[in-house]
């Protein structure tokens, strides 16, 4: 990402975004082992790599036998992507490019549309080289800060800076697990809810670590901790309930009684009074991760 970003920011604003069809399923076991052998002189290695191409896949209790594609989620399939796909990696260094790839996601960058269509064309001949295919509907030659990598985007901050974000779509799946993982039906303690919740919110803050816009983290926050003062609300259910729960938390009388008069509007209630009571330290002390 920080490769594509550098690329972008010295003008190339035209992305060749190249996506092969079933890639992973796909690779023929030829052409691959051949490449393996040019690096690899030992007959014993290159036995054990084609076993482990060839053990099969079990559906329903059968095996079936494969004679392409490399296991999807096998620590050894990125690898052989890599070897597999090295010839095209050299041939457009060779030509001067700007790319970046990880395992079959390649994307080329270039200063005009015309000349993305050039790439693209060559794209298409080096993977047909290797019986791979492009995905046409997935791949295009479009404007950079239309497409996405690696669930990432850029976008251009005052002064022309090119930055990262995180794309739409991954954003969007980010909040559909949340509300998942939140619902206020199940019975569910605060503290199950907190455990569920950390590593999903841990690992998905690791992974988009490289995000640029502080805004959107302290959004997301704000929301999820809505979504937990709701979770709080409900669990209570009745007003004097409330009262005595934020009582016992410190709020003073006046803010349980304004909470605990709309007792059941959880979601209007939860970003109101109840914001000073149930406050960011409170959800810190909880365990909840934040983003920001």
């Amino acid at each position: 990402m920080l490769a594509a970003q550098s690329y972008v920011q010295s003008g190339r604003r035209i992305v060749v975004d190249v996506d092969l069809e079933k890639f992973f399923d796909r690779v023929n076991h030829d052409i691959l082992i051949d490449r393996l052998q040019k690096r690899i002189d030992d007959a014993g290695v290159i036995r054990l790599i084609r076993a482990y191409l060839s053990s099969g896949i079990m559906d329903g209790g059968v095996v079936q036998q494969r004679d392409q594609g490399t296991p999807q989620g096998g620590p050894l399939s990125p690898l052989l992507a890599n070897v597999l796909l090295d010839e095209v990696d050299k041939e457009l260094e060779r030509r001067g490019h700007c790319f970046a790839r990880y395992a079959d996601d390649a994307n080329v960058y270039v200063r005009s549309r015309r000349a993305g269509e050039r790439v693209m064309a060559l794209l298409r001949r080096l993977y047909g080289r290797l019986r791979l295919k492009v995905n046409e509907t997935k791949s295009a030659v479009a404007s950079v800060f239309g497409r996405k990598f690696l669930g990432y985007s850029l976008w251009v901050a005052a002064g022309g800076v090119v930055k990262r974000k995180v794309a739409a779509k991954p954003l969007l799946a980010f909040k559909h697990r949340i509300r998942e993982l939140t619902h206020r039906s199940g019975g569910r303690s605060m503290k199950k809810v907190v455990e569920q919740l950390r590593p999903y919110v841990q690992g998905w803050k690791a992974y988009f670590r490289l995000a640029q816009t502080p805004g959107v983290w302290l959004a997301l926050d704000e929301w999820l901790r809505h979504r937990l003062r709701a979770i709080h609300l409900k669990h209570w259910r009745r007003g004097t309930t409330i009262y005595r729960e934020l009582r016992a938390l410190g709020a003073s009388a006046a803010v349980a009684r304004q909470v605990a008069a709309n007792s059941r509007c959880w979601w209007r209630n939860s970003d109101g009074a109840l914001k000073r009571v149930l406050t960011i330290a409170y959800f810190d002390q909880l365990g909840v991760p934040r983003l920001s």
